[in-house]
């Protein structure tokens, strides 16, 4: 059965961790600040969450950076995003590098830029024997999405009779996902109150806890991931079945 925690020599963990980082644009109103400003903002967030889970240990991290639906607001705000994700992984490659850190990249690529496609290529490639911290970047990311593209190709494979209808089953499936080499997450945290998934790791959060933070994700800190990590060690997971399974606090 799986092992769902790992222990540094502070606290106990959830082995993955997934957070929706909302709330940039609506911190940067309330300071009347323009909305760019905000997303500055939040990369500094997310360069602190990423610091810290590396310190305390967490071996699965996944940040919903940029989603399928993104690419519907304004064209100055959609380019100062794109910027400030690329001066991340070329000002940070090699920091979190250094710090034994794997990249990962989840989500449709097949219409974006060559540059951000090679720039992703790049950090995937430099980290890939990498041991320490899983990050995985959720980018031109959509949870329905993923699910139609796992289901298409399970049809070609069908078609092309490489596999049976009879074969289909969860973990088939869930081999053509994008997560397929990740484990699903155990916690997911939402920043700015707002309490939906939004189009995020639909199929892997099944069984997932969530957290609901009121800040907005700039002001997200560690003691706020800390306590998000806490109450997650008050639940109780049962998995659909009436007692809590044996090992599910086991640690490695």
């Amino acid at each position: 059965m799986k092992k769902y925690l790992v222990q540094d020599s502070a606290a106990m963990l959830p082995y993955h961790i997934a957070i929706i980082m909302d709330g940039n644009g609506r911190w940067a109103r309330a300071r009347d600040l323009p909305r760019t400003a905000g997303h500055k903002a939040g990369m500094e967030a997310l360069r602190t969450i990423v610091w810290h889970a590396r310190v305390r240990g967490l071996r699965w991290l996944t940040l919903y950076a940029f989603s399928s639906e993104n690419w519907s607001r304004p064209a100055e705000e959609v380019e100062r995003l794109l910027s400030l994700l690329k001066l991340f992984i070329c000002c940070d490659l090699v920091e979190l590098h250094k710090k034994n850190i794997k990249i990962h990249v989840i989500g449709e690529r097949r219409n974006l830029t060559k540059d951000i496609i090679a720039l992703f290529c790049e950090a995937e490639t430099l980290t890939s024997k990498n041991t320490g911290l899983n990050l995985v970047v959720a980018f031109n990311y959509s949870g329905r999405n993923e699910i139609v593209r796992a289901v298409k190709s399970i049809a070609i494979e069908v078609e092309a009779g490489r596999i049976k209808d009879s074969d289909i089953d969860d973990r088939l499936f869930a081999s053509h996902m994008d997560t397929a080499l990740m484990p699903d997450p155990d916690l997911i945290i939402r920043t700015s109150g707002e309490m939906r998934l939004s189009n995020f790791l639909l199929w892997q959060a099944a069984y997932s806890e969530l957290s609901f933070v009121p800040c907005f994700w700039p002001d997200f800190s560690v003691v706020d991931f800390d306590t998000a990590v806490a109450g997650f060690c008050q639940r109780k997971r049962r998995f659909g079945a009436l007692e809590q399974p044996q090992d599910v606090r086991k640690v490695v």
